[in-house]
């Protein structure tokens, strides 16, 4: 580990000006994606590479440019980088850390969809995210197995006609916004064509990683679409909201969109009360609304994030005695099998 002053630790990488800034697509594929590289990008010590190396064998490094701005040079505690940097801790074997926590391969009952709760399916809209977040649940998901063709999207599309029920398409992933306009256009129309479907959500990241994202193009379709718009955040930490972030939140809000926010509570990350309550009072100033604080999904490779149940709700605690009903999220743990996520509290 390198020793720096605390004004070296404050330094940030510089914004490229909005001229230079490539368009979405371009920010998307030229993302980083060597341990390496991310640690001299960050001026880390090498010291650092042969666990960033073993970790990036199990679940490839993916930072795009814009978050990398954001993270502190030279700073290995950054909150931002813990989220980033493979470790050798992804390596170790422990128990009860296993390939798919929530089970979901149990309830795929076609390529691609996923139906657990009632009233609601979720459909992988993509294989890739724009960031490679290290604690994903999903980070040994079958993705080839769950890549819908055409073909296989109508198949899904015909099980959301068939069952009445169902209120609420999630376009999930990956991450559906990282799918081109052209596609996701022609999957919000069909969806808006069955017609007991009341709402589109979409879980992503792009928003914060990739701000840019959210253009012309984006904005007209989910724009036009009858169904009721609701967008979740995935946000765990203050400094991941620039302005830029929030300059994409209010375009989406101009369009009615609904913006929640989930965060999962991670060691090193937010695991204190002082972040998690500056993390509410940001969210809401961007015109976010906290919604969830997960519990971490129990995946092999991110039992080093692991906060217990306790502590958890000991935290959760004494979050509630500083900030308003309305900026409290509410904790739960989702378990394999429930009807719906499990309150701690």
């Amino acid at each position: 580990m390198i020793t720096r002053s605390p004004a070296s630790l404050q330094r940030v990488i510089p914004i490229a000006k909005e001229t230079d800034d490539p368009g979405w697509q371009a920010q998307l594929s030229g993302a980083l994606r060597d341990p390496r590289a991310l640690l001299a990008r960050l001026e880390l010590d090498e010291a650092l590479l042969p666990g960033a190396k073993a970790g990036h064998g199990l679940f490839e490094v993916r930072v795009p440019e814009a978050y990398l701005t954001r993270i502190r040079l030279g700073d290995p505690n950054d909150p931002l980088l813990r989220q980033v940097l493979p470790l050798s801790a992804e390596t170790d074997s422990v128990r009860g850390f296993v390939s798919d926590p929530l089970e979901e391969a149990e309830h795929t009952p076609r390529p691609g969809l996923i139906h657990k709760y009632a009233g609601r399916v979720l459909l992988i809209a993509s294989p890739i995210c724009a960031i490679n977040c290290r604690y994903c649940f999903r980070r040994q998901f079958p993705y080839a197995e769950n890549s819908p063709s055409r073909a296989q999207w109508n198949d899904a599309l015909d099980y959301l006609r068939n069952d009445t029920s169902i209120a609420e398409a999630i376009l999930s992933g990956g991450d559906p916004l990282a799918s081109s306009d052209k596609r996701l256009t022609w999957l919000a129309e069909r969806l808006e064509e069955i017609p007991h479907l009341k709402r589109l959500r979409i879980h992503t990241r792009l928003p914060v990683v990739i701000p840019d994202r959210i253009d012309d193009a984006l904005l007209g379709w989910l724009g036009a679409t009858r169904l009721q718009k609701v967008m979740v955040l995935h946000i765990n930490h203050t400094n991941e909201i620039d302005d830029a972030v929030i300059k994409a939140c209010a375009r989406l809000r101009s369009i009615g969109v609904t913006l929640l926010n989930q965060s999962v509570l991670l060691r090193g990350v937010n695991n204190d009360v002082e972040t998690l309550a500056a993390l509410s009072e940001r969210l809401f100033e961007a015109g976010i609304l906290p919604y969830y604080l997960h519990v971490l999904d129990p995946v092999s490779g991110a039992a080093h994030f692991d906060v217990p149940d306790e502590e958890a709700v000991a935290l959760v605690a004494a979050l509630r005695k500083r900030l308003a009903g309305f900026l409290m999220p509410r904790l739960v743990r989702e378990v394999p099998g429930e009807k719906s996520k499990t309150p701690l509290m």
